[in-house]
């Protein structure tokens, strides 16, 4: 770890005993263990700026969300933003992500479980009151729309400009907004005690369409009808249909 940052993180941290990187963590960042002599902490860190971006995001609304304590997300703990390089510090949490759950178990009857608590879980936080810091008084959708076109003229997402063209000729019929997650996959939500417990990766949580959580959350078992249905058993506000899932899984989010 380079001398300067390190002497900011300990500033915040305490002395720093050892940095441990951890695998389970996306390309967006590189996420390590901080263990110091006043406790283990979770350092992300992003170098390229679409990343550095959603970072800060992230970081300025866990900052919002820690006097208010209504949504499950680690700890606020602060933020470094440097030449080349922007830093997130916050609480290490004893868990596992829900899709390292999935493949750790063979056992049918407990990933139907794990499902249905994901279900349980994302349901809970689209039936949340809005409050803030998510009043919201946008299009949720137009302004996604916005982002995929700046991401598509960088170069910086897997979508074409003819997906984008179908995506804004053929808006949904709008639903009531509500707080979301943003990128709700199994990949960001974290398994404590056999349960979703916890919220990760937030830069994308706002009030916008629910329908978006619900297709990314069941877009990995999508095709299987039994781990849908325990999905179902858990999100019993609304099921996504075949038209409503190909505008979020296979369209929108191939930009994000």
């Amino acid at each position: 770890m380079e001398m300067h940052l390190q002497r900011k993180l300990e500033s915040i941290v305490g002395i720093i005993k050892d940095e441990i990187l951890l695998k389970d963590q996306g390309c967006t960042s590189t996420v390590s263990k901080l263990i110091t002599d006043r406790g283990i902490y979770l350092l992300k860190s992003s170098v390229k700026e679409k990343y550095r971006e959603w970072l800060r995001k992230e970081a300025n609304l866990l900052k919002k969300l820690s006097s208010i304590n209504i949504i499950p997300v680690p700890e606020y703990f602060g933020f470094i933003d440097q030449q080349d390089s922007s830093h997130l510090i916050m609480s290490f949490e004893e868990g596992i992500t829900l899709t390292t759950a999935l493949q750790n178990t063979k056992n049918i009857m407990e990933k139907k479980s794990l499902i249905r608590s994901f279900g349980e879980f994302l349901c809970q936080l689209h039936e949340k009151q809005i409050v803030e810091p998510f009043h919201h008084h946008n299009n949720w959708l137009e302004e996604q729309l916005m982002k995929a076109e700046e991401y598509l003229f960088r170069g910086e997402s897997d979508g074409n400009a003819e997906l984008l063209e179908k995506l804004k000729a053929n808006k949904l019929h709008p639903v009531k907004q509500t707080i979301i997650h943003g990128d709700c996959t199994t990949d960001n939500v974290l398994v404590i005690n056999g349960q979703v417990r916890l919220f990760i990766d937030l830069s994308g949580m706002t009030v916008g369409d629910p329908r978006y959580d619900e297709s990314l959350a069941i877009r990995k078992f999508v095709k299987d009808e039994e781990y849908k249905q325990a999905f179902y058993q858990g999100y019993t506000r609304y099921r996504v249909s075949d038209k409503e899932l190909q505008y979020f899984d296979e369209g929108l989010y191939e930009f994000f």
